[in-house]
C-alpha cells in the first residue's frame, strides 16, 4: 500500500530457561538442550508448595537482577519485569541506538504479560493470610500490574510516545511486535521496542494450570504420540524495531525485516480451539507480507503438546498450505523451552529471526513418534541446516486469541 514504510528488527533480547541472553539461547536450540526441572517456588509455605502434583517446569536459572538491572527501582520490581528490563537492555544494546532517544514522542514502548506480577500477589497475600502479616509493601502495586514492565523499560530509554502492556494470554507477544510493527509501518512513531515477559512459576499459578488438566508430569512432547499435556516456563522476548529508512539513516546493522502480521479471535470457545481462528490469522500474516504459502520455508508452531492445540494447529497449517505444505519446516521450541506463556511470542520470534540469519531449523525434541494426526515435518530430535528465506511464528491462546508474524531477511 501506497505510503506504508517498511519496518526491520535491530536488535533482540532473551532470557530462558535455556539461556539467559539470545546468543546463549539460539545455540541452546541448535543443539536441542531441555530446559526442564524441578520448580523451586520462593518466598511461599513450602508444605504448600509439596502438595502439587505437578512439579516440573522450565525455570530460568543463574539470573542476577542486579547484574544485570541499573535502574534502583527496576532492581525491586517483579520478577516478570525483571526478565523484561534485562531483555530490553540486551535488544538495545545490539541495536546501537542512541538513548535516551532524540525523538522520543516518535517512539513506542510496548511489552506486555499474560498473567503480570504473581509472585508479587501471591507472596503479599501468603503473608497476609498465613502468617498474619498485616504491613503491606508500599511498591505492591508497582510491582504486580501488568504495564509495569512496560513502563519500566520506557523510562530506561526515555520513551515518550505510545507505552503500554498487551494482556491476550499466550499469543501476548505476538500482539505486541505486531501492533510495533503497524505504528511503524503506517508513520504513528519510527522505532521502538516490544515483546513480553512471564513470571508465573508460583504456586497459585501452578495450582491453577493443574486444575485444568493440561499440565504434563512428564515433560513437553509436542506432536508426538505420548503428549499428555505442557509444561509451564517463564522468561521474555523483545525486539528492537524501526523504520527501514530510520536504521539505515543511523548505519544500524539490520537483523531481519518485519513482513508481516495477522490477527483474528475464534469468538466460540475459552478452551477448545477452531480451525478458522488460525486460519484466518496465517492467511491474513501472508496477505500483508504479500507472500505466497509456497514461500515460507520454517513455521515456528504454537505447539503446545495438548491434544486439541496440536491436531487444530496441523489442520490449520494444512489448509492454509495446500500443496505447499510438504515443503515446510515445522518445529515447537516449546519442546526445549517450555511454554512461556504471554512471553513465548516473543522468544519464539527471535527463534525465527535467528533461524533465518543462521539457516537452521530447530528441532522438536522428545518426538520419538508423532501422532498420526499430526503428520507434517516437525523437525523431529535434531535440528537441521535450510536455507531460510522467510519465517512464520504462529501464537494462538486460551479465548481463541490468534496471533502471526512473518519475518524475513535483512533487506539489500
Amino acid at each position: 500500500m501506497c505510503g506504508q514504510r517498511r519496518v526491520v528488527v535491530t536488535g533482540t533480547g532473551a532470557v530462558t530457561p535455556i539461556g539467559n541472553d539470545v546468543e546463549t539461547f539460539w545455540s541452546s536450540l541448535k543443539e536441542g538442550k531441555s530446559g526442564l526441572g524441578t520448580v523451586e517456588i520462593k518466598d511461599f509455605p513450602q508444605e504448600l508448595a509439596n502438595e502439587l502434583q505437578i512439579k516440573i517446569g522450565c525455570q530460568v536459572k543463574d539470573f542476577d537482577p542486579k547484574a544485570r538491572i541499573k535502574n534502583r527501582l527496576a532492581q525491586l520490581a517483579d520478577r516478570y519485569s525483571h526478565f523484561a528490563v534485562a531483555a530490553a537492555a540486551e535488544a538495545f544494546a545490539q541495536s546501537k541506538l542512541e538513548t535516551p532517544l532524540k525523538n522520543p514522542y516518535r517512539s513506542a514502548c510496548i511489552i506486555g504479560s499474560g498473567a503480570g506480577g504473581l509472585n508479587t500477589i501471591e507472596y503479599a497475600y501468603s503473608q497476609l493470610f498465613t502468617t498474619n502479616r498485616r504491613a503491606g509493601d508500599p511498591l505492591m502495586l508497582l510491582k504486580f500490574i501488568g504495564s509495569s514492565a512496560a513502563a519500566h523499560v520506557g523510562i530506561d530509554y526515555g520513551i515518550k510516545g505510545p507505552t503500554f502492556g498487551t494482556v491476550s494470554a499466550c499469543a501476548t507477544a505476538s500482539h505486541a511486535i505486531g501492533l510495533l510493527y503497524q505504528y511503524i509501518k503506517n508513520g504513528m512513531v519510527d522505532v521502538g521496542v516490544a515483546g513480553a515477559s512471564e513470571s508465573a512459576l508460583s504456586y497459585g499459578s501452578m495450582k491453577a494450570w493443574q486444575a485444568m488438566r493440561v499440565l504434563s508430569p512428564d515433560g513437553c512432547f509436542p506432536f508426538s504420540k505420548k503428549r499428555n499435556g505442557t509444561v509451564l516456563a517463564e522468561g521474555a522476548g523483545v525486539m528492537v524495531m524501526e523504520d527501514l529508512e530510520h536504521a539505515k539513516a543511523r548505519g544500524a546493522n539490520i537483523l531481519a525485516e518485519v513482513k508481516g502480521f495477522g490477527m483474528a479471535s475464534d469468538a466460540k470457545d475459552m478452551v477448545n480451539p477452531t480451525l478458522e481462528g488460525p486460519q484466518e490469522a496465517m492467511r491474513q500474516a501472508l496477505e500483508d507480507a504479500g507472500l505466497a504459502p509456497c514461500d515460507i520455508d520454517y513455521l515456528n508452531a504454537h505447539g503446545t503438546a495438548t491434544k486439541l492445540n496440536d491436531v487444530n494447529e496441523t489442520r490449520a497449517i494444512r489448509s492454509v498450505f495446500g500443496n505447499a505444505t510438504g515443503k515446510l519446516a515445522v518445529s515447537s521450541t516449546k519442546s526445549m523451552t517450555g511454554h512461556l506463556l504471554g512471553a513465548s511470542g516473543g522468544v519464539e520470534a527471535i527463534a525465527c529471526v535467528k533461524a533465518i540469519q543462521d539457516g537452521f531449523v530447530p528441532a522438536t525434541i522428545g518426538l520419538t513418534e508423532a501422532d498420526p494426526e499430526c503428520d507434517l515435518d516437525y523437525t523431529p530430535n535434531v535440528g537441521r541446516a535450510k536455507r531460510i528465506t522467510h519465517a512464520m511464528s504462529n501464537s494462538f491462546a486460551f479465548g481463541g486469541l490468534n496471533a502471526v508474524l512473518v519475518f524475513g531477511p535483512s533487506p539489500a
